[in-house]
């Protein structure tokens, strides 16, 4: 293949900080070099691809069409030589690490379970994790960010293999005062009567709930509050006004202990199943696959 013509990598991480800092100025000052420089690494990135990546607006640069395409490549392509860097440090240090993203459900109330017991089990490996939302976990999936992941909802993408981890459901909560307790059975039309406190749209319960509620047809519940927190959210059920559909996995100790009150609705079920995903070009990675190894043998 031919090499020669690529772009070099100071020129990418010059057009990042230019858009990401604001100017050529601040540019210059985080990557510690000249006004000049920065300018000069520019104009040599657009020579290389042949096209204008950058605009005057006013008094603002601003990618052209071809610039957006070469800051996406460029923020991917860096992001990936710090990862691999940060990686090839660990193993200079005698240690083999793993990037571990989880969506923020799994994070608040499976994950510090999860890296505690595997920490015991295999000291010699570290995990470096993160909560992020499912469409974010998917682009560093793709673009081997990130060596592994638990979702709820499964990624869908050429070169992300997914795996089914185990099985969940999103249940109807309230709190121990809520005039609701100890009813039997609700009808799935009075769903619409409920005042509710429920995640934001961008994450997976909320996203899960939404379609379940279209397919029987309800398409305007009475939220009350959205909440970037199921933690957040239990606690304000806990006041006795509002209700909320919430993973099985975050409620069922509450709702064993009482604080919490399970609301069976009739007819209606929102099954749902945690996935583990990583890249396909990545599927040996060793600490990957211990992690997934006490996964399989770890109920939730």
């Amino acid at each position: 293949m031919e090499y020669k013509h690529l772009p070099d990598m100071q020129g990418w991480a010059a057009l990042r900080a230019v858009v990401e800092k604001g100017g050529v100025s601040a540019a210059a000052e985080t990557l510690n070099i000249g006004q000049p420089a920065v300018t000069k690494r520019l104009r040599a990135l657009e020579n290389c691809y042949g096209l204008q990546l950058m605009e005057r607006s006013g008094n603002r640069l601003r990618l052209t069409e071809a610039g957006e395409k070469v800051y996406v490549l460029a923020v991917q392509t860096l992001d990936r030589q710090l990862a691999l860097r940060e990686e090839l440090q660990h193993m200079a240090r005698g240690e083999t690490s793993m990037r571990l993203e989880v969506t923020f459900s799994i994070g608040e109330h499976l994950l510090p379970d999860l890296l505690f017991q595997f920490s015991e089990q295999h000291p010699q490996f570290k995990v470096d994790s993160r909560m992020a939302y499912s469409r974010q976990i998917q682009s560093d999936l793709a673009t081997g960010l990130t060596n592994l992941a638990l979702l709820e909802y499964a990624p869908d993408h050429p070169d992300v293999l997914v795996q089914k981890w185990a099985d969940d459901e999103l249940w109807l909560v309230c709190g121990a005062t809520h005039a609701l307790v100890n009813t039997d059975m609700l009808p799935v039309e009075q769903l619409k009567d409920l005042s509710y406190v429920l995640r934001e749209k961008r994450s997976s319960p909320r996203v899960a709930l939404d379609e379940a509620l279209t397919h029987i047809g309800i398409t305007d519940l009475k939220i009350a509050m959205e909440v970037g927190s199921t933690d957040t959210i239990v606690e304000m059920l806990a006041r006795g006004k509002h209700v909320s559909f919430l993973p099985k996995f975050a409620v069922e100790e509450s709702v064993r202990e009482g604080d919490l009150f399970h609301i069976k609705v009739v007819g209606f079920r929102i099954m749902r199943t945690l996935w583990i995903a990583r890249n396909r070009s990545n599927l040996d990675h060793p600490v990957a696959e211990a992690f997934i190894q006490m996964l399989r043998s770890t109920s939730i």
